[in-house]
């Protein structure tokens, strides 16, 4: 899984990333916040998980939180703020900025590997999640499409009701509430007219004839 891994300190940094390395990660490092939130932002692809430095140029950590939560992705990354700052009111800032978590300098790699694995199991439910409301969005639209389909006999033309009724046209359309005027076509006019001729002349031939 990709990691960003924001940090300006070089020593902090080439530590880091090697030991993120040794656990499986593919790390991306940068050295400031405004790196940082380019590439937690981008369009394909993004980095799903990432630790933040809370002191660095540009943007600290806590303004990559409040960016990346206001950016409204899609799904969004695992945010875990690296710190030297072990105040409550430090934390509660940068967990209301955005943060998921956060690990105090010098990190234990114990702690920061477990914390980590946290997050790694967040990532995996919400793309599950995400995959699931992508299945269902896809199963609704494919239904409006069937509700859009009548199955209609090609013999009788009688149209196939929501309960498996056959209905003729007339009967279907108007249990949806709409009622025909009716008339004849131009089509069917001189047929028709041939058919009242012949009645016609049925109705006034001599029983003999």
């Amino acid at each position: 899984m990709k990691i960003l891994l924001a940090e300006d300190d070089p020593v902090s940094r080439t530590a880091l990333e090697a030991t993120l390395q040794q656990w499986g990660y593919e790390v991306i490092p940068v050295v400031d916040g405004k790196k940082a939130l380019r590439i937690l932002t981008e369009p394909v692809d993004p980095p799903r998980l990432a630790i933040l430095d809370w002191m660095m140029p540009w943007f600290d950590g806590v303004d990559v939180c409040r960016a990346v939560r206001a950016a409204q992705l899609p799904i969004t990354p695992y945010l875990l703020l690296l710190t030297a700052r072990t105040s409550r009111d430090d934390v509660v800032i940068g967990l209301r900025a955005g943060a998921d978590d956060y690990v105090t300098k010098p990190f234990d790699r114990l702690e920061l590997q477990v914390r980590l694995q946290v997050g790694v199991r967040v990532v995996r439910l919400q793309t599950q999640l995400v995959e699931r409301v992508r299945e269902l969005e896809e199963g609704r639209r494919r239904e409006r499409a069937l509700r859009g389909l009548l199955p209609i006999c090609a013999y009788c033309r009688k149209i196939r009701d929501d309960r498996n009724y056959w209905k003729d046209v007339e009967q279907y359309v108007e249990s949806a509430g709409v009622q025909f005027t009716h008339g004849v076509c131009p089509d069917c006019v001189g047929r028709v007219e041939e058919e009242l001729a012949v009645l016609k002349r049925t109705a006034t031939a001599k029983p003999d004839e």
